[in-house]
């Protein structure tokens, strides 16, 4: 058997084309996520029942079906419906953008709902036996504690967003994955091509891997989740 590797290398300038749009994806999916997954993981927090009730309906619905479901039901699906009442349709790269948003969104709602009530209650306790009010308490007690253990989950829930991207193919975006399919039905170097795009995720993800640590440690995150942080805030005395 022999291996066209050169035949490969020239694919590589359309591949690179690729993983330019895989990272656009993942940024803009996941920045959105975030903000979806935090307003999502507030309201499963809630003692409001109708505001647990809707978060809980869009985590649980989110969570129990399958991302490649969601792709096809918001491209194709939703585009129908669009198409025909507005004339209008979601556009491949925005339809992207959007499957990663919701997806992750799910995921992370749950990090913030787990990390929110990881801290201690008597840090609650202790913001209120200062004067502040519940909103000041969240602010500036429980929701810094809370972010720090928020950052190891958070990242590896980015990791598979990012490598979620790849299931975008079926709804023809043009990311690495694509172009890689596009580049072996022209060439039909299938072992080379995947091999190239196979290592092209690897370096991103192990990328991601690195500079999550660095984050975690210069954050001293496992120190944060240490008995000793339950000391965080004590009331003042005769408060």
């Amino acid at each position: 058997m022999q291996f066209n590797w050169s035949g490969a290398a020239q694919s590589l300038p359309f591949l690179l084309e690729g993983l330019k749009i895989t990272l656009l994806i993942a940024v803009f999916g996941l920045i959105f996520g975030f903000i979806v997954g935090l307003i999502a993981g507030l309201g499963r927090t809630s003692r409001n029942k109708a505001i647990y009730g809707l978060a809980t309906v869009y985590v649980e619905m989110i969570r129990g079906t399958p991302i490649l479901v969601q792709a096809l039901w918001l491209y194709f699906g939703l585009n129908q419906m669009l198409v025909q009442t507005v004339g209008w349709r979601i556009p491949g790269d925005i339809a992207g953008i959007i499957v990663i948003a919701i997806n992750a969104g799910a995921y992370i709602a749950e990090i913030v709902r787990g990390s929110i009530q990881s801290v201690e209650k008597g840090q609650e306790e202790a913001g209120r036996s200062l004067g502040l009010t519940r909103f000041q308490t969240f602010v500036h007690i429980i929701y810094p504690q809370a972010f720090k253990r928020m950052i190891p989950p958070l990242g590896n829930q980015f990791i598979i967003s990012l490598k979620d991207t790849s299931l975008l193919s079926v709804i023809s975006v043009g990311e690495l994955m694509r172009n890689g399919q596009e580049v072996v039905a022209s060439s039909f170097n299938a072992l080379e091509i995947y091999t190239m795009v196979a290592a092209m995720y690897l370096l991103l993800t192990l990328t991601l891997s690195f500079l999550l640590k660095r984050i975690e440690r210069r954050l001293d995150v496992h120190h944060d989740r240490s008995p000793k942080s339950a000391q965080v805030v004590r009331p003042a005395r005769g408060a």
